[in-house]
């Protein structure tokens, strides 16, 4: 008689142990810019927040943002990259657009692109 097999075999759990652990070592490689990025949205609504209370113009806003991401320590980006645009409503648009390469293996890089605009209203 024939026994029918059950089970994975030694292949298939170093298989599945393989595709585990390059998820993992991709998600430790990407959280720090994650949390970087979480930085900039953050600090950009605040800046949204405080000069919307009072009349503002974009050095202020830049000012601001240079403040905020010395203080944060945040590298993807610098204040200077930042585009400051008049707003259709009467108020600014700043918008942050950039992307961080990541080393993952020897020459293979992730890529993560970031696009945050808010509005600063007058």
């Amino acid at each position: 008689m024939k026994h029918r097999q059950r089970g994975a075999t030694f292949l298939g759990i170093v298989t599945i142990l393989l595709i585990l652990g390059t998820a993992l070592y991709a998600g430790i490689r990407l959280v720090p810019i994650y949390l970087d990025y979480m930085k900039v949205a953050r600090s950009m609504e605040s800046v949204r927040d405080e000069q919307g209370a009072v009349d503002t113009n974009p050095s202020l806003i830049r000012n601001a943002l240079q403040r905020r991401w010395d203080v944060e320590d945040v590298k993807g980006i610098d204040w200077h990259d930042v585009e400051i645009t008049k707003s259709e409503q009467g108020g600014y648009d700043v918008h942050a657009g950039y992307e961080v390469e990541q080393q993952f293996l020897y020459n293979v890089y992730l890529l993560v692109k970031f696009d945050k605009t808010v509005t600063v209203q007058k």
